[in-house]
């Protein structure tokens, strides 16, 4: 399964670019980096510093990388439809230092409480597709 905005939650968060758009913790908020780790309920962010930063109460901006316009071409003809974002999830586009094109997507950090292996096995019907 390809990493795109709607399947972000079942694939693997440690090594992607994420921003502190929202928290209960006011210091929190604007925190960037990537992440270096992944427990039930934290995500460990690696900036100036590793933040221990909690899911709950944290909305969570991630930056995915998207496909080559080839490799789109070949995802979308294959599948045959195009996918909407669920209203959860909200995604713009944008340039990451003039080379690659990104897709931001943010995320309520409650929706990633889980066992990070658990979350991104599961198979069936999910919110997210």
């Amino acid at each position: 399964m390809a990493l795109t905005p709607e399947t972000l939650t079942r694939h693997e968060l440690v090594g992607l670019h994420v921003r502190v758009v929202e928290s209960t913790n006011p210091d929190a908020v604007g925190i960037s980096g990537r992440v270096v780790g992944e427990t039930m309920g934290t995500l460990s962010v690696e900036g100036d510093r590793v933040w221990q930063l909690p899911k709950q109460g944290t909305t969570f901006e991630f930056a995915l990388p998207r496909p080559r316009t080839d490799e789109a071409a070949d995802a979308a003809k294959a599948s045959g439809t195009t996918s909407e974002l669920p209203s959860e999830t909200a995604s713009r586009t944008g340039q990451s230092g003039g080379c690659e094109d990104v897709a931001y997507v943010t995320v309520d950090g409650a929706r990633l409480l889980s066992r990070p292996a658990l979350r991104t096995e599961k198979a069936g019907v999910s919110t997210w597709r």
